[in-house]
């Protein structure tokens, strides 16, 4: 019970959920992203799977710590450059999260069903396609979200707490961020923007050079906080638009009561 008084334990475990919720917010948005191509009822399901599945992969990697260390040696050489299998993980995630993420713009831009529309393109979406999709991201995200608690906690139930509770805080955000980034498409068409980032960084750490996370969040900080003052100026032109026919209704009824010599209410 020591660990219970132990200081270094707490902040060990604080700093790595946090840690652990900063970067699975990617994965979280790429998860209602795709879950928002299913039927309404399918939707929450496929959410609540996507992440119990991050959280069993994070585990199992996390079980494997032999194997999980092993995989950041050298499996070959090319063009001088050492290049192990993390190097290949993260280079195909990143690749395949460009491609979905520009697969996602298009359908939003241009549309993807000939002639059934939004419904049609929803019904061709199957739920089992949404969620071998999820497990390809979840590995690539999870191989990373693993090596860096494995760097940062030398005690392994911490680093499964800290998991555990980054997982559960995000099930917790996952139904209120999908309706947020579905009902705002320029919210959703910025949600896309940051997968695709997200997908340069992973193939640049990938190729060998990395690009410190903190720079990325930094700037998807400020593109929230403009979008939010975006948000805010649009909601308070509605708001203008719609006091003006009132006011514009109430001042004809002001003038006809008055040229009928009738008391105004």
């Amino acid at each position: 019970m020591d660990w219970v008084i132990n200081p270094e334990i707490w902040a060990s475990l604080l700093t790595l959920t946090a840690l652990e919720i900063v970067l699975g917010i990617d994965n979280l948005v790429f998860i209602a992203i795709l879950a928002g191509r299913l039927p309404a009822e399918q939707q929450n399901r496929a959410r609540q799977v996507g992440l119990a599945l991050a959280l069993i992969t994070r585990l199992a990697l996390l079980a494997s710590i032999t194997w999980i260390i092993g995989l950041t040696r050298p499996l070959l050489e090319l063009f001088g450059y050492p290049v192990s299998w993390r190097e290949i993980v993260l280079i195909a995630g990143g690749l395949f999260l460009l491609y979905k993420a520009t697969r996602e713009i298009h359908h939003v831009l241009e549309g993807d069903a000939p002639e059934g529309g939004e419904e049609h393109a929803i019904g061709r979406t199957s739920f089992a396609g949404v969620i071998t999709q999820i497990i390809v991201l979840d590995i690539v995200f999870s191989l990373d979200s693993v090596i860096t608690a494995v760097g940062m906690a030398n005690t392994l139930w911490v680093m499964a707490t800290a998991i555990i509770i980054a997982v559960a805080i995000m099930l917790a955000a996952s139904r209120p961020l999908a309706e947020f980034v579905q009902r705002y498409p320029t919210v959703k068409m910025l949600a896309l923007s940051f997968l695709m980032l997200i997908g340069v960084t992973l193939i640049a750490d990938g190729a060998g050079f990395h690009v410190p996370r903190g720079y990325i969040y930094a700037a998807i900080g400020f593109s929230v906080g403009v979008e939010a003052l975006n948000q805010l100026a649009a909601r308070r032109r509605r708001q203008r638009r719609g006091i003006g026919p009132a006011l514009q209704l109430r001042r004809s009824a002001v003038a006809a009561h008055a040229a009928d010599g009738k008391p105004i209410c």
